[in-house]
């Protein structure tokens, strides 16, 4: 049926998004963790480098997500955006600051003003997918029905918190394999293995989290839970788990083109397992694909207005990552990325 066609429409522009790291490719997250002026020098170099040419076009997913969701469900646009206008507000005035702050931090001459703008680049970056994940686990556990009003129950629970770690250390690993192939083309060795080792340390948070997070949803999310470790769920998933598994092999033998394939799989994976495990619901056990879907017209002209998006902004962002990765939109100047032997060695800043 059609509303099952626009469904899954939604579900791979959700996994379109969290495939490139979320509102910043995930760099924001390293940003943040990258230490003082001195010590996070060349990985703020990198990271700027690395996003510049293409900093905001991971919302077009975004925005492609949205549109979906008002116009094909309705249902579950106004239920979502009722129950959790909070963590989705937050998660807006996020996107605001981490525009801004990596805008108008560069050109900032004052040490102190750079600060801030960095600041705001990247608590935001932090916050943001960790919002965004705990509206997903709140959903999942079926709090939230239509006519539910706002309450911080519905996004601040066991699984929406393990939701939303998730998502930032998804964000996390995916910005450290990106940054590893950057670091990589730009022949910085130094970086390749500081952010490389990152990559690892952040797929081993996920784990710790995923096992975590089974414990959690057990109890509070049965039917996500059954749908995850049984049937085609379960099968997905294991996929997705061999896929992250490869892309620590890969890193490790520095095949970096590969292992940002086998990362972005992975991730989708997930995002995919998760909408097989709660079919046909939209918000399980209350609300259906069937139920929050709009009226059959607009849900035809909405697939054709999504095909002829795609033919026309698909090739253009395959070429534009395409160009990117091949360092064609912004040579790295040498004097960028080289530096002291001091410098070339992030431990030495200790």
């Amino acid at each position: 049926m059609i509303q099952d066609v626009v469904a899954w429409v939604l579900l791979a522009a959700v996994a379109a998004y969290a495939c490139a790291g979320g509102t910043d490719y995930g760099a924001g997250f390293w940003d943040l963790f990258a230490g003082g002026t001195e010590r996070g020098k060349r990985p703020r170099w990198l990271i700027d480098h690395a996003m510049e040419p293409v900093w905001e076009t991971n919302n077009v997913w975004l925005i492609f997500v949205l549109v979906i969701m008002w116009t094909g469900f309705p249902v579950l646009f106004q239920t979502v955006f009722t129950a959790m206008w909070l963590p989705l507000a937050l998660a807006a005035v996020g996107l605001v600051l981490r525009g801004a702050g990596f805008a108008l931090r560069k050109p900032m001459t004052r040490l102190a003003r750079r600060r801030i703008y960095g600041a705001a680049f990247a608590v935001s970056s932090l916050l943001v997918p960790f919002f965004f994940g705990a509206v997903v686990g709140g959903l999942a556990t079926g709090r939230v029905v239509p006519g539910t009003t706002a309450s911080a129950d519905a996004w601040s629970n066991g699984t929406s918190v393990l939701a939303g770690l998730l998502t930032v250390a998804a964000t996390a690993f995916l910005g450290a394999v990106f940054l590893t192939a950057d670091a990589r083309r730009f022949d910085a060795p130094d970086l390749v293995h500081y952010f490389r080792l990152r990559a690892w340390c952040s797929l081993g948070v996920i784990a710790v989290l995923a096992a975590v997070g089974l414990a959690v949803t057990h109890h509070d999310a049965h039917y996500v839970y059954d749908g995850l470790t049984s049937g085609v769920g379960l099968a997905v998933v294991l996929v997705a788990v061999v896929s992250a598994v490869a892309t620590a092999a890969l890193l490790y033998r520095t095949a970096t083109g590969w292992a940002r394939i086998t990362a972005v799989t992975s991730v989708a994976l997930v995002v995919v397992a998760w909408g097989l495990a709660q079919r046909p619901y939209l918000i399980p056990t209350s609300l259906t694909v069937d139920q929050a879907a709009g009226a059959s017209t607009t849900l035809r002209w909405l697939l054709l207005v999504t095909v002829i998006a795609m033919v026309l902004v698909g090739p253009p962002l395959v070429l534009l990552y395409r160009l990117d990765t091949r360092g064609a939109l912004q040579p790295l100047a040498e004097n960028d990325l080289r530096g002291t032997a001091a410098n070339r060695d992030p431990g030495t800043q200790r």
